[in-house]
C-alpha cells in the first residue's frame, strides 16, 4: 500500500495550495480518507476528511470555510484545497485511509498514512 502526497511548498499568507495525495495498493473507493497536520513537539492532528463515496466531508474548526478536500475515485487521488493560508497553518500535511471508520477524526483509526508533504505559510 502506498499513500503519496504532493503539491506543499512555500506559500505567502493569504495564499492557496493544492495537495493531492495519490493511492495504490487497495480498493481505494472502499476507504475512508483523512487529512492530518503535524509541527514538531506536537501530536498530529487532525485537517479534513472525506468518505468512501465523496459524500459528506468534515473539518477541524481551525481550517472549515477555508480548506475543502474532494477524491476521485477514478484515479485514486484525494486532495486537500487550501485557501487563505495563514502562518499557523505551516506543518507537515498527511494523508490517510482508514477501511473500518466513517467521519472519524482519530489519527488510531486510520491504517495507512503517505510520507507526509511539507506546507510553509510565510507572513
Amino acid at each position: 500500500v502506498q499513500l503519496q502526497a504532493s503539491g506543499g511548498g512555500l506559500v505567502q499568507a493569504e495564499g492557496s495550495l493544492r495537495l493531492s495525495c495519490a493511492v495504490s495498493g487497495l480498493t481505494f473507493s472502499s476507504y475512508n480518507m483523512g487529512w492530518f497536520r503535524q509541527v514538531p513537539g506536537k501530536e498530529r492532528e487532525f485537517v479534513a476528511g472525506v468518505p468512501w463515496n465523496g459524500g459528506s466531508t468534515y473539518y477541524a474548526d481551525s481550517v472549515k470555510g477555508r480548506f475543502f478536500t474532494s477524491r476521485d475515485n477514478a484515479k485514486n487521488t484525494v486532495y486537500l484545497q487550501m485557501n487563505s493560508l495563514k502562518p499557523e497553518d505551516t506543518a507537515v500535511y498527511y494523508c490517510a485511509a482508514t477501511r473500518n471508520y466513517v467521519g472519524t477524526r482519530r489519527a488510531v483509526d486510520y491504517a495507512y498514512w503517505g510520507q507526509g508533504t511539507q506546507v510553509t505559510v510565510s507572513s
